[in-house]
């Protein structure tokens, strides 16, 4: 996809907000704001949105938080490939509850246990253009966790750092004409594979093939974006 443009007039998130004292105060005395990307824009569907929530996993390395994520399997019917979150979509009896639903969908994907995880705060719903109206919970996550990676869903989980993906000069735009006649916007943050840290990879025993650029796109990238607005506040 073409690059319009990147954010690099934009500051970085400073490095002592980064550090997770700092992020469990901004949850806790939240600043006022309000999210640069609230949704996809439009909907393909017509039906009422589905309650969903995404796990957004800060592992507490001693060089730095790193974001954990994870690449989607190339043969699932929706999101092919992407990377993502954890999480999915709710279950009847967690309505009203997002965070069951993130550590829920966390565990069955990528097995990280919750003891491991200490929850620390949402960032506002991100509605997608599929009609899910997802809320990201943040959380820490101490290291010496084992994954077991669903081999239907998750190809891959890697490690991102933090204050990468907090500096906007990393931050591309793009734009696409899609086939009803309307111009998308969408935000990317390309990430190098010969950075990775890598956590786990779904088929023990396999050889993995594994990208040479992990393109961290659409609500991955948009929830990414609403972080930084919250922390950079």
């Amino acid at each position: 996809m073409p690059v319009v443009a990147r954010d690099d007039h934009l500051p970085a998130v400073a490095a002592e907000r980064l550090l997770p004292a700092a992020l469990r105060q901004r949850f806790a005395a939240p600043p006022s704001w309000v999210p640069e990307l609230p949704g996809d824009g439009g909907r393909w569907s017509d039906r009422a949105p589905t309650p969903a929530s995404v796990l957004v996993p800060l592992v507490a390395r001693p060089e730095g938080l790193t974001v954990l994520l994870t690449r989607r399997t190339d043969h699932l019917h929706d999101h092919a490939g992407q990377i993502s979150f954890p999480g999915g979509r709710a279950e009847p009896q967690e309505l009203g509850d997002p965070v069951a639903t993130a550590l829920r969908e966390t565990e069955e994907e990528v097995g990280l246990a919750r003891r491991h995880i200490e929850v620390i705060g949402r960032l506002p719903v991100y509605t997608t253009i599929t009609a899910y109206d997802v809320t990201p919970v943040v959380a820490l996550v101490e290291p010496g966790f084992e994954l077991a990676l669903d081999p239907f869903e998750v190809a891959e989980a890697f490690e991102v750092p933090l204050d990468f993906l907090m500096t906007p000069a990393h931050h591309q735009r793009h734009e696409i004409d899609v086939p009803d006649g309307v111009r998308r916007h969408f935000l990317s943050m390309p990430w190098p594979a010969a950075s990775r840290h890598a956590t786990g990879a779904a088929g023990a025993g396999s050889i993995a093939v594994l990208p040479d650029e992990y393109f961290i796109w659409g609500a991955t990238a948009a929830m990414l974006r609403n972080l930084y607005r919250f922390l950079a506040a």
